[in-house]
Formats: C-alpha cells, structure tokens, sequence
C-alpha cells in the first residue's frame, strides 16, 4: 500500500482532493483542471486510490473518482497524532506575527520578547597612515581651522 502522508503531499493530487472534496467527477473532468495530460492526472489518481484516499467506478468508457471517507479518516488520524503542543503554538504565532496588533505566544519556558537593541556606535577609525588623533563631536577641527 502507497504511504497516505507521500500520496497526499503532491500538490497535483492534493488539488485532486480538493476538486473531489466537492463530489465524484470523471477523469477527463478532473483532467480538464490542471496543465498536464490525462493520462498523468489518471496516473496520479491511482496513486490516490492506492493509498486508499479515493475509490473509483466505472460508467460505460469512463472512471469515476470520489474521496473514500475511510481513507481520509484515517489519514486525518495519522495527523492528529503528529499535532503537538508545539505545533499549536506554531500557529498561535504565525497568526499573531499576520496581524501587528498582536504579540506572539508565550511558552511557559521561553523568555518574554523585547524590543531589539542597536549596538554602540564604533569609536571612529581614522586614516591608519594619518598619525593626528581624531576627535569626536563638537571637538572636531575642520582642515581649515589647523
């Protein structure tokens, strides 16, 4: 049996999903959506239907293709078991950074945020041929005033 996680993570097979989200459709329906040919489109729904996300029936000289409940159930279980605290948090804080009124997350052991600092300006670095001192500021002498 295909790996669900690889068959449903190809963006042609995933918008597959999505189009059949809405209701069975036949492959030349399906195939009329996307760029390439055919018989890829047939290629990448067997794929889908390996992995048990899809199922098909035939209708005279042509296939169609629905979402299996079962397979995306179980493919939706198999995520649910990767989802984390942290990933919550993830995406407690992208929403955050999308809007600028809002802070991100704070997790109990991660520091509060502040703002960033500058560093100090660089004392100035003069001419290394040139032996006067520099000064900085209002002590600075114009060429003219030697």
């Amino acid at each position: 049996m295909v790996d669900t996680f690889a068959a449903a993570a190809e963006p042609n097979r995933r918008r597959l999903l999505q189009l059949l989200a809405a209701g069975p459709r036949s492959v030349t329906d399906l195939a009329s959506a996307f760029p390439v040919t055919r018989s890829a489109i047939s290629q990448h729904l067997l794929i889908l239907e390996e992995a048990g996300l899809v199922t098909a029936r035939k209708e005279g000289r042509q296939r169609f293709y629905a979402i299996d409940p079962v397979g995306v159930a179980r493919l939706r279980a198999e995520i649910d078991l990767f989802w984390t605290d942290e990933l919550d948090l993830l995406v407690a804080d992208a929403k955050a950074l999308a809007r600028p009124d809002r802070q991100p997350a704070q997790t109990p052991s991660s520091p509060p945020s502040s703002p960033p600092t500058n560093p100090p300006d660089p004392e100035p670095q003069g001419d290394p041929h040139d032996h006067e001192p520099r000064l900085r500021g209002e002590d600075r002498i114009s060429p003219g005033e030697r």
